[in-house]
């Protein structure tokens, strides 16, 4: 039999820390404070690489204002956390739920139980990374940086003219030539060797969340910091929806109510015809002209 290969890897995430070697021999309560101690320095990483971020936004904004979508790339952890932001999309901004897509290696089976080997496949990425177009944008999330399977969709991406963005946590990722935009977020050694599902996916998911979040409000999915995109389909969301109303106008419950109702459902008609006292009609006209930015909507009624 032939024997295994061996491939010694050396990236931040595999280093051993320091402060946490005598970790087995403390008590439950300071292993936690061990833990929880690393943990915070995670956001003062990811701040330190917001204005690569901010690029990586401004090219998400110009492929979904463009008619693309984003498309995300990850196996394991990063997979994970990639397929939990794009199902979170939807309910949150109402934004389509074919307009942000997440590809975890392996498919559905592998984001409950994991199969190894699978984040190797080269090909594999290339293969679901097939329908990038290139007004489409492609992220690609790889905590080591150098993920064969995040490679093969990234070089597929670029191959068919998209944009791409890689988010790591290694600053000086193996990948990042293969894309527009570098995130590496430099979370350092992890408090268990290796175990990049801890510091290095806080640190992807908190650059993941604000970069979505980020890209809906500069799509004009929120009004002030309210969520306005979603279609209020049912008793609880319509209640929800009216409380949203409320808050954005100061009008009673009871008109928030009424023209939510008018506007069957849909949110953002219903802030426009309250703010602006326009008809359903009009105000579903403004919005559709302004690609649903209801800021842009009230600008072009209110004569700017």
């Amino acid at each position: 039999m032939r024997p295994t290969p061996v491939e010694i890897v050396r990236v931040p995430t595999e280093a051993r820390n320091r402060a946490t070697h005598d970790i087995d021999l403390l008590s439950t309560l300071d292993v936690l404070r061990r833990i929880n101690s690393e943990d915070a320095t995670v956001p003062h990483s990811v701040a330190q690489v917001l204005p690569e971020l901010a690029a990586a936004v401004d090219l998400g904004v110009t492929a979904l204002r463009g008619g693309g979508r984003l498309h995300y790339f990850g196996a394991g952890s990063s997979g994970r956390l990639a397929t939990m932001d794009a199902a979170e999309l939807p309910p949150t901004f109402g934004i389509p739920g074919d307009r942000v897509v997440a590809h975890h290696a392996g498919g559905g089976n592998a984001l409950v139980q994991a199969v190894e080997g699978i984040e190797d496949d080269f090909d594999l990425g290339r293969t679901d990374a097939a329908e990038v177009t290139s007004g489409d944008l492609a992220v690609g999330l790889a905590a080591s940086g150098r993920t064969p399977y995040v490679a093969g969709a990234l070089r597929r991406a670029r191959e068919a003219g998209a944009h791409t963005v890689l988010i790591s946590a290694n600053p000086n990722a193996p990948l990042a030539t293969e894309c527009d935009v570098h995130v590496g977020v430099d979370t350092g050694a992890e408090v268990i060797a290796g175990s990049t599902r801890m510091k290095a996916g806080t640190g992807q998911k908190l650059a993941l969340n604000a970069f979505s979040t980020a890209v809906m409000i500069r799509m004009g999915y929120t009004y002030s910091n309210l969520m306005v995109g979603v279609v209020a389909s049912n008793a609880k969301l319509r209640g929800r929806m009216v409380t949203i109303l409320t808050e954005a106008t100061g009008l009673p419950e009871a008109a928030c109510a009424d023209a939510l109702n008018r506007a069957d459902g849909d949110t953002r008609i219903a802030l426009v015809c309250l703010l602006t006292g326009a008809e359903v009609t009009v105000a579903a006209g403004a919005l559709h002209a302004a690609s649903g930015s209801v800021r842009a909507a009230l600008r072009e009624l209110q004569g700017g």
